[in-house]
């Protein structure tokens, strides 16, 4: 089995934690370059990956023997990396969010599918142990129908307006915290709830860091197609109450609710039974599981189809929070169906 060669997008600091994972796979994939504007940057990062640096990814792309790209870009460049790298046939790793509006979603959708690549959001949570029993549970129907789903990720976040850099503003960040963090407890929500988003709203509030434009901190409810209804706290603002779950799922017949490290299971008239769980690099795991995609054409548990949904249900909520209503998720068609 060769390893699968990968050309890095940037070269910041998320770049880090996906090393991990390529040094910890480095049976089954490798990088073989890494592109950055930032000349300091993109040296620095090819010498940590004994790999060929470039100035230009489409440059990268198109003179580079490559089999895939990973996307760690500042959000608003993501959309175009992923056509450019779909429409050279290179499978991606693409970090969140997916892209930052619709109409970017729907240009995403055609290139993907059109050039027949794998796509796989960089959802690094879903492979927390805690959620993969969780999920496991669902699909066995330990529940029964599920009713409700509640995610928290909230921090105490230390930037300041020297160090929060394209973050800070709304035309690069795609909004504010929710679009960034909210992005991991979103993704959690639609795997949980096992649907379609079809309406959200949200409460958005700039709690503490208040020189950034977007929010610091958010509060979205969410309808699904199948009946269930999400929670969703996150925040950049302050750290949650130590009882907060990372996340919880209430069905007929009973619960579950994790802090992200362990998992309990409560069954009406059964008791409770609590799973505890190894740490693991979700991250390296992350880069793990794509490399397996790519070499068994597994479907990576979100492609662009979830990375869409969860964008659409934000920008829902978004658009509820600023017409104080409760907005209609929007929907791309997939192009491949059929």
């Amino acid at each position: 089995m060769n390893p699968i060669k990968v050309g890095v997008i940037g070269g910041g600091g998320i770049v880090g934690a996906h090393i991990r994972g390529y040094r910890a796979y480095a049976d089954a994939i490798r990088v073989v370059a890494v592109a950055d504007v930032m000349t300091e940057t993109v040296q620095r990062r090819a010498a940590e990956l004994d790999a060929v640096a470039y100035a230009d990814f489409r440059q990268m792309i198109s003179e580079t023997d490559l089999d895939a790209v990973d996307i760690c870009l500042p959000h608003h460049l993501h959309a175009d990396a992923i056509v450019a790298a779909a429409d050279a046939g290179k499978h991606i790793l693409c970090e969140k969010p997916l892209c930052l509006t619709v109409q970017q979603a729907e240009l995403v959708q055609r290139a993907v599918s059109a050039a027949g690549v794998t796509l796989m959001c960089a959802h690094n949570q879903l492979y927390l142990p805690a959620v993969a029993k969780a999920k496991q549970l669902l699909e066995q129907g330990v529940l029964g129908t599920v009713y409700e789903v509640r995610t928290t990720d909230s921090f105490y976040n230390d930037f300041d307006p020297q160090n929060m850099g394209w973050r800070a503003t709304a035309a690069t960040s795609g909004g504010g915290e929710l679009m960034d963090t909210g992005y991991h407890p979103t993704y959690l929500m639609l795997h949980f709830a096992g649907g379609s988003p079809t309406e959200a709203t949200a409460l958005l509030s700039r709690h503490r860091l208040r020189f950034m434009e977007g929010e610091d901190s958010a509060q979205v409810l969410v309808r699904f197609d199948n009946g269930v209804v999400g929670q969703l706290v996150t925040s950049w603002a302050y750290d949650p109450p130590p009882s907060t779950e990372r996340f919880s799922i209430v069905g007929e017949r009973g619960s579950m609710h994790s802090d992200g490290g362990s998992l309990t299971l409560t069954l009406r008239g059964s008791g409770s039974e609590t799973f505890a769980f190894d740490p693991v690099d979700t991250y390296a795991v992350e880069i793990g599981r794509f490399a397996d995609c790519l070499h068994t054409g597994t479907r990576p548990l979100h492609t662009e189809k979830e990375g869409i949904d969860v964008l659409c249900l934000i920008l829902a909520a978004y658009e509820g929070a600023r017409t104080r209503t409760i907005a209609p998720v929007s929907r791309v068609s997939d192009t491949s169906a059929g």
